[in-house]
């Protein structure tokens, strides 16, 4: 003998309807006042409550007089029911309520002290104009700690410049600077008709630590030459690098971003694009994310419609 099947009913694909139903009836005691409420048909609202009560086994309603009550099965069903169907039915409200209060909260950004000092004052001054309610704070890492604190989901978002992207991190780059090499006034390469790479790797060179994107890049256009070269100080900070050189400790390869007027009176500058390939810098978020408002409204500021999700016919930016 086949075993018994619970039957299956058509309205089951929608719940809310039968019970939304039975709830108007509940509260109004009459099918044709609830149909009105639910702009239904009378049928309607009968037929969604006979299967509701065939789903449960249950009889909701008896009637008294002209009015229909809640038996004591119905009275369990809408202390239940009411709860849900009210909070689905004020979903609308109550998340464009919750909308309207995100200007408040916080957001945590992971930036090198380089992005902190050079990219990000005139968008942070922006940001905070905008958003005053908003708590940010800005975690001053070298990158590979910053995608550490985004896979931890310590911050929600990266600002910075990235080489090699990993398979779980999207990366959008968004601005771009020339690789410049920037020497003491008086040093021999700051009038040298032709610079060429052997040229410079004579002289010791000022880099930032080994883990960073500017120490990996310079490595890795000189072992692509087969050039061979020396680092005779690695230090933290393009401030400190630039006061390093001017003082005559070294020479540096620094990034377009970091030089302002005062650099070009005090050091020589040229650029290196023959040799390096422009640096660039953007946002890094992890894939699967859902961005808080306030993240959003920061990567807005940088580019509008970043990370934005497209239809497969539309061209989607690159994650290197």
């Amino acid at each position: 003998m086949a075993p018994s099947r619970t039957p299956r009913f058509a309205y089951k694909g929608d719940r809310l309807k039968p019970l939304r139903a039975f709830c108007q009836v509940a509260r109004l005691g009459s099918v044709s006042r609830a149909a009105e409420a639910l702009y239904v048909s009378q049928p309607a609202v009968s037929q969604q409550l006979q299967a509701l009560e065939r789903e449960l086994g249950a009889t909701l309603f008896q009637r008294n007089g002209r009015r229909l009550l809640p038996t004591a099965e119905g009275e369990a069903l809408y202390e239940l029911a009411r709860p849900l169907v009210e909070g689905i039915d004020a979903l609308p409200a109550a998340f464009r309520r919750q909308l309207a209060g995100m200007d408040a909260g916080e957001l945590e950004i992971a930036a090198n002290s380089s992005t902190i000092l050079y990219l990000l004052p005139r968008i942070v001054g922006a940001y905070r104009e905008q958003h005053p309610e908003v708590r940010l704070r800005l975690h001053n890492t070298i990158s590979a700690d910053g995608t550490d604190l985004l896979r931890a989901d310590t911050v929600e978002l990266v600002v910075g410049s990235m080489l090699d992207v990993p398979a779980d991190l999207s990366y959008v780059p968004v601005y771009s600077f020339t690789p410049m090499l920037i020497t003491p006034r008086d040093h021999p390469l700051a009038t040298m008709p032709q610079l060429t790479l052997e040229a410079i790797s004579k002289h010791g060179l000022i880099l930032p630590p080994q883990r960073q994107v500017t120490w990996r890049l310079v490595d890795l256009v000189f072992q692509q030459a087969r050039v061979p070269y020396t680092v005779s100080l690695e230090v933290g900070g393009w401030e400190v690098i630039k006061q390093y050189v001017a003082m005559g400790l070294g020479i540096s390869i620094v990034s377009s971003i970091c030089l302002d007027e005062a650099d070009h009176e005090r050091l020589a500058i040229r650029p290196l694009d023959a040799w390096f390939p422009a640096r660039s810098y953007g946002v890094v978020v992890r894939k699967g994310k859902v961005l808080s408002p306030q993240a959003r409204a920061f990567i807005d500021l940088i580019g509008p419609d970043l990370f934005v999700r497209r239809s497969h016919e539309d061209p989607g930016h690159s994650e290197r």
